[in-house]
């Protein structure tokens, strides 16, 4: 079993409508929130990468394990 950390916050619900984000009520969204979440996501990122390369090597030695017993 995988676990993923990542820190994630519900920052307002809205429902999409074709191409077009339609927002409930006003929200206090800048340019710095959204270089925070930008920046958040890149982490988030990186280790969801990490996480596939280990999959994969760990998929490599099961493999590798199975061929050794048959």
């Amino acid at each position: 079993m995988v676990m993923l950390m990542c820190r994630c916050e519900v920052l307002k619900t809205v429902s999409t409508t074709g191409d077009v984000d339609v927002v409930e009520d006003k929200t206090h969204f800048s340019s710095a929130s959204a270089q925070i979440l930008i920046s958040e996501l890149w982490v988030c990122n990186r280790e969801l990468e990490k996480m596939k390369e280990n999959m994969h090597d760990l998929q490599n030695r099961v493999i590798n394990i199975i061929n050794i017993l048959a």
